[in-house]
């Protein structure tokens, strides 16, 4: 597809809502949707995922790299509907309520329109010949044959659905595993049919709206980008069909860093990309083959992932004890060259615990020795122990049963102090005699207590480890993005926020990817002020955003962060209204100013002007973003109109609605101006 420059606008699907479907947004939805972005000048739409999430609102947790969302069928679009409607007053009345029970309001209920939805679709099922007759018709078979993976999926759904909705690890064991084999003589068990026909039928009547509304946005010439969450959830069908590709032992997430001070643990399995690569990356194929049926591009969240993967023992509560994935190690005999013993390997490389830690808690010295017991074995008679072999992670010590060994009111502080011992060492034995650098290994007790020359020859080692690892990464990026991306007439892009790995750009470019940059995190961090970067020295090969689904909007960021808004406008003067030959005491003070004011549809017109004027290949921004630039969709407070809140788990995210019908900004011509202009 020819590389040129575009501007673009994201929305997760849900968010439309149009006065026909005032429920939740759904795939016919786009048509509409496009019809405005036509008006406004916009020539791509990006969307959240829209892949079966499940019982999860949250696009990034999938259920299935392959099936599409139920939640976005529009019920009265499928054949059936009508007739049933007219001839069934129960149905009538069961679509009416649904209907008006979920009129606008500020967020949906995920979980009520799901099940809601589900029910109603059920019901419509149950008049298709393909229900009665429990064998397809010529239409769904066609389909089926044509989308073979929908076999597992139904399988796995119909599973699923049995063990009211548990995760597939709670299933009895004859169904925790099952071979190809296996999962294909269950899709043909006469007494399921019934119920795999749904989950298939479900299916093609999604993929039928959905290509409709795309081959409209395309007749509008408007191409559309979908989004591949890297990662699967480990309750997934495809965890649970293809466990070679997995690994279910390890957990995906991020290192420690200035806002997350014990890392970020994801809870999803990391890849086992050998296997994959044995299997000439199958699997991914697939997944991208599926979605080529609908997008001109994609955006590879988390892209860094490809290089490496953060990966976290599936036994720690944090992220602290993770690894990455592939990784250079040092070997034992390597630790010995440079003059460590075993006593020595051992106090760097084993958590070391002092009695009085606990009795520091218990206040008392046979309760301290007691809890120790339960955990650790002492060094001889010392006031020192070790964590016994059996102790597999930090986990142990939140599922371990206290009773006995202290106070109640004891246990938490107890726990916590467990815990952030386990990971008080300066190397990670990763497996028998290779050991790696802990992430945090400077705040460890053991390595404020080397002296100045091991300190040293430990550093050189690390400096080349990182060398080493540079290498592995680069080549197992490129190895996965030659194999996958090649073939496909999509164009790629990768999120690469907070990458500073040197061969992350590079392999990138190789590839064609385009990178992303986020305004007000384009800043010369390294610099006095942390000025930020100037738009025409951003990367050509980029997406530029203003936000994105994790962050506040420009009118939160706006509103809470001043100094980063000051600077921006300094970075930015002409577009505030500043003229540009004042000295910098002058501009500073008059940045000051501006940043000082309440925010506006002048500012926010100020800031999306200024993004556009990025030397960024495409500039697509969040629909919020560019509704600021009409005050009459801002929501009371702010931080209503964000999509997510990371770190948090709450039916407010991933549920965000528009503030007005896709009708209502359609019609909207101050606004169409102001973006097309």
């Amino acid at each position: 597809m020819e590389r040129k420059k575009l501007n673009g606008v994201t929305v997760p699907l849900g968010a439309l809502f149009t006065n026909d479907n005032p429920v939740i947004g759904e795939f016919p939805d786009l048509k509409l949707f496009a019809d405005f972005c036509k008006k406004a000048g916009f020539s791509l739409i990006q969307l959240l995922p829209v892949n079966d999430t499940g019982t999860q609102s949250s696009p990034y947790s999938g259920l299935s790299a392959f099936a599409l969302h139920p939640i976005y069928i529009r019920i009265n679009q499928i054949a059936e509907f009508k007739k049933l409607y007219e001839s069934d007053c129960n149905f009538k009345t069961d679509y009416d309520n649904f209907l008006n029970n979920h009129k606008y309001c500020l967020r949906y209920n995920y979980d009520e329109i799901l099940n809601g939805k589900i029910d109603l679709l059920r019901k419509i099922f149950s008049s298709t010949e393909d229900y009665k007759s429990k064998t397809p018709s010529k239409q769904l078979s066609t389909w089926i044959k044509n989308n073979e993976w929908v076999k597992t999926y139904a399988v796995y759904k119909a599973l699923k659905w049995d063990y009211m909705q548990s995760s597939w690890k709670q299933w009895k064991k004859e169904d925790q595993k099952k071979s190809e084999t296996e999962i294909l003589e269950l899709w043909e068990d006469k007494s399921k049919k019934t119920e795999h026909l749904f989950y298939a039928w479900l299916q093609m009547i999604a993929d039928n709206q959905f290509s409709d509304a795309v081959k409209y946005v395309h007749s509008q010439k408007i191409l559309l980008k979908g989004d591949m969450p890297i990662l699967m959830n480990e309750d997934s069908c495809d965890a649970w069909a293809n466990p070679q590709f997995f690994n279910q032992n390890l957990r995906a997430g991020a290192p420690a860093d200035g806002d997350n001070a014990l890392g970020q643990n994801w809870g999803f399995p990391t890849y086992n990309w050998k296997n994959l690569k044995n299997a000439d990356y199958s699997w991914w194929k697939g997944r991208l083959k599926v979605a080529s049926k609908y997008y001109d591009a994609y955006r590879l969240d988390h892209i860094l992932g490809f290089y490496r993967i953060w990966a976290i023992p599936g036994d720690d509560v944090n992220a602290l004890n993770g690894h990455t994935e592939p990784f250079a190690f040092i070997k034992k005999t390597e630790l010995y060259d440079l003059g460590f013993d075993d006593n020595r390997i051992r106090w760097i490389s084993f958590p070391h615990i002092p009695t009085h830690i606990i009795e520091d808690i218990t206040w008392n010295h046979e309760q301290a020795h007691k809890v120790l017991s339960k955990f650790c074995n002492q060094i001889g008679s010392e006031e020192l122990w070790l964590f016994k072999p059996e102790i597999k992670g930090s986990k142990a010590f939140y599922e371990t049963d206290f009773s006995g060994l202290c106070h109640p009111d004891a246990i938490g502080r107890i726990q916590n102090v467990l815990v952030e011992y386990w990971s008080n060492r300066t190397l990670l034995e990763i497996s028998k005699d290779k050991y790696v650098p802990l992430w945090t290994y400077s705040r460890s007790t053991s390595w404020q207590t080397l002296n100045h020359d091991e300190k040293n020859k430990l550093l050189r080692v690390f400096e080349n480890l990182n060398s080493k690892n540079e290498k592995l990464w680069a080549k197992q990026a490129d190895e996965i993005f030659t194999a996958i991306t090649k073939d496909l007439d999509m164009i790629p892009c990768g999120e690469d926020l907070g990458v500073n790995i040197e061969c992350v750009p590079k392999v990138m470019e190789k590839h064609d990817i385009l990178g992303l940059r986020v305004v007000r995190w384009c800043r010369d961090w390294e610099k006095p002020g942390q000025p930020y970067v100037d738009f025409k020295d951003y990367t050509p090969l980029s997406v530029t955003t203003t936000s994105v689904h994790d962050s506040s909007t420009i009118r939160q960021w706006w509103e809470d962060e001043k100094d980063s808004a000051k600077a921006f406008v300094f970075a930015n003067p002409a577009y505030f209204g500043i003229k540009a030959d004042l000295s910098d005491s002058v501009l500073e003070q008059k940045s000051m100013e501006i940043a000082q004011k309440d925010f506006s549809t002048e500012i926010a017109h100020a800031i999306m002007h200024a993004s556009f004027s990025s030397a960024s290949l495409w500039n697509i921004s969040p629909l919020q973003d560019y509704l600021y630039m009409g005050e009459k969709y801002w929501i009371s407070d702010a931080k209503d109109e964000r999509i997510n809140i990371p770190g948090t788990v709450s039916s407010f995210n991933w549920t965000y609605r528009l503030p007005a019908s896709v009708e209502t900004i359609l019609q909207d011509e101050s606004l169409i101006k102001k973006i097309k202009e």
